[in-house]
């Protein structure tokens, strides 16, 4: 079963539209399943994922989100683990024929809040009550026609996308690290306060020492004295 679709712009990673909700829907797992999907449409955003045209991440045994990346516009749809792939492609594939109507002015590129283009909420859920039932007619035949081919798809797991990106991650902090030193020091307030307060220390510096040096042939001359 098709349990939430998710479509964004792959440029900035944003996500423009989600469709609506049903009632039979589990409405404590959604906002987990939807955070994964933007997390993945974010790592596909940052490019740290391969850019394929079609991707499934498995989320765990039950679940997997099938991925079609297309004209700059990733479609993500999450579904069971048994709900055919390739009926998860052609519904995907249905979703992009029908946001094709809408670009002409280039609306997808236009919009600034994630979640805004509600005008296609409802294109995307009646294009989902098609594919709910397997067993329909049309879905038989779209599964017949391509039984035996090649779908070409990566498949990868949720989890190897999540190690990735803390590895990715904490190679930016070590990268980044000496460069924030280095442009700590380097800012214009660091060198007048260098400037100014250097030669005062210095001259603290050498006065101190001849405090001690004084104190040193004091304390032998007295010494001697006694």
């Amino acid at each position: 079963m098709v349990k939430l679709t998710i479509i964004g712009r792959i440029r900035d990673g944003m996500p423009l539209t989600q469709g609506l909700r049903y009632v039979n829907e589990d409405y404590n797992n959604i906002p987990f399943y939807k955070q994964h999907a933007e997390f993945i449409l974010k790592e596909i955003s940052r490019g740290s994922l391969a850019l394929n045209p079609k991707m499934t991440i498995r989320l765990d045994h039950q679940h997997s989100f099938n991925c079609l990346v297309d004209s700059g516009v990733c479609f993500i749809t999450l579904c069971d683990s048994s709900y055919p792939r390739t009926l998860a492609f052609h519904y995907l594939e249905d979703l992009r024929h029908e946001l094709e109507k809408f670009q002409g002015d280039q609306l997808v590129e236009n919009i600034t809040r994630p979640y805004s283009f509600v005008k296609f909420d409802s294109v995307i859920s009646s294009i989902r009550k098609q594919y709910v039932d397997t067993r329909t007619q049309a879905n038989i035949k779209k599964l017949h026609a391509n039984s035996g081919q090649e779908l070409n798809i990566i498949v990868e797991s949720l989890s190897t996308v999540v190690k990735n990106r803390k590895q990715l991650d904490y190679r930016e902090k070590v990268v980044m690290a000496p460069q924030a030193v280095s442009l700590m020091w380097s800012s214009r307030r660091l060198k007048i306060i260098a400037l100014k307060w250097t030669p005062i220390g210095i001259a603290i510096t050498v006065v101190v020492t001849l405090l001690l040096w004084a104190s040193l042939v004091m304390a032998n001359y007295v010494a001697l004295c006694s």
